[in-house]
């Protein structure tokens, strides 16, 4: 059963009783993210997420860690783009003991100076660990410069350069100027009532002061360019992308249907032609990164660097068939269920549901029931997904990035895809 009620603050809370379950999953979300920083804030919301959970007022971090472990729960973070969400789980019993320690980290973290500057090292190390990730590295460097150095497209863990400069004041004047109660929202999923829930949370999210200062985020344009980063590596590490669609447009039903077709299942067009039939890669696959007002459809493929041209024109293949011929009944009924199950198999989970809960708030303000989302899916025809997909796809509208021991000449490799 789903339930809303909205603070005197403004700050909303969600929630969804779900009787069958022991756990409880809960989340404090802020509607800001990476690309809501300013050029000396890069990488300030990914820091913050780490301090909350460095102390408090009342706890330390052992205190916090040992709290949660005595009762077998969980409790974690993540920043992505366009929001922070810090979260946890207990057993419905524990409920209180969530509450009460998820509004501490969340209201009366001390951001330690000596904890910022050990976290520091913790965080520069994370960036090099990415950086030493190739088949990871490249999506960060595609992004800088598919979205044209918008904030959208920078990495959410900010540069060495200004994880190294903040400091405690520049994370309390973030948090002041961006964690606005009408910009937050609590959800939670589970075996519990919503009055229990809100009478647990709601006296100390109240205590947030009515700072309504959400500022607007700087419109995203794509980019299409074609480069190569000669590096010694063991493969090539390929990289296309073109236009998608965002998280509130319709055609999003459209967009995870072609995905599935194309490239993000096993028994996709790309996998079965590139890995299965050919043996040229070992990784191959298309994604969608959908975000509030654009997105970005893409695909990778690791390579051996004898192989890349080879890989690039079974990927134009592909495509252009996409944008020219119907898919087939039999394909598009599989993609269908295959995005149904997952839908429902993650259902079964607390967290997924809590975050389901939250990103549909923010999104459209509203609960989407499974059975509307399902409407949605069987109703989109081979015709849409076509016709979508031909409005998007053109050689001249995508980038491409190639990353490692790049031999052949990116001309000629651009070319290729044209003649898709």
């Amino acid at each position: 059963m789903y339930r809303k009620t909205v603070l005197g603050n403004g700050i909303r809370v969600v929630t969804e009783k779900i009787p069958f379950a022991h756990s409880v999953s809960t989340g404090i979300w802020v509607n800001t993210g990476s690309r809501d920083e300013k050029p000396h804030e890069r990488g300030i919301t990914h820091f913050i997420e780490h301090m909350l959970f460095k102390g408090t007022k009342r706890r330390s971090a052992l205190d916090i860690a040992k709290e949660f472990d005595s009762v077998g729960g969980f409790a974690n973070a993540f920043t992505s783009k366009e929001h922070i969400c810090f979260h946890a789980k207990v057993l419905a019993a524990h409920l209180p003991l969530l509450t009460d320690l998820l509004t501490d980290l969340f209201l009366e973290s001390v951001f330690d100076p000596a904890e910022i500057e050990r976290e520091q090292s913790v965080i520069v190390q994370e960036i090099r660990m990415v950086e030493d990730t190739p088949d990871e590295f490249i999506h960060v460097l595609f992004q800088e410069e598919f979205w044209n150095q918008n904030p959208l497209g920078l990495p959410i863990y900010g540069t060495v350069q200004t994880v190294e400069k903040a400091d405690r004041k520049e994370m309390l004047d973030f948090i002041a100027d961006h964690f606005s109660p009408s910009g937050i929202v609590i959800s939670a999923a589970g075996n519990f009532e919503h009055q229990q829930f809100l009478d647990l949370i709601g006296p100390s999210m109240e205590k947030l002061g009515n700072r309504n200062t959400q500022p607007g985020r700087l419109p995203a344009d794509s980019h299409f360019f074609s480069r190569t980063i000669k590096k010694d590596l063991e493969q090539v590490h390929l990289l296309l992308g073109m236009q998608g669609t965002s998280q509130r447009d319709e055609s999003r039903f459209a967009s995870h249907l072609l995905n599935v077709i194309l490239g993000s299942s096993m028994s996709s067009r790309l996998f079965q032609e590139i890995r299965e039939k050919r043996g040229l890669a070992y990784s191959v696959y298309s994604f969608s990164h959908s975000h509030e007002d654009c997105g970005m459809t893409g695909i990778y493929a690791g390579v051996s660097s004898e192989n890349v041209r080879e890989v690039l024109s079974l990927v134009a293949e592909q495509l252009s068939k996409l944008s020219r011929d119907l898919i087939t009944d039999p394909e598009l009924k599989s993609a269908r269920e295959y995005v149904k199950g997952n839908m429902y198999i993650n259902a079964e989970s607390n967290d997924y549901r809590m975050n389901r809960l939250a990103k549909n708030e923010f999104l459209f303000g509203d609960f989407i029931p499974f059975e509307e989302v399902e409407k949605k899916i069987n109703g989109v025809t081979s015709e849409d997904i076509r016709d979508w997909f031909r409005d998007l796809y053109s050689p001249e509208k995508m980038a491409l990035m190639l990353y490692g021991p790049v031999e052949e000449d990116l001309v000629d490799l651009k070319g290729v895809l044209q003649r898709g």
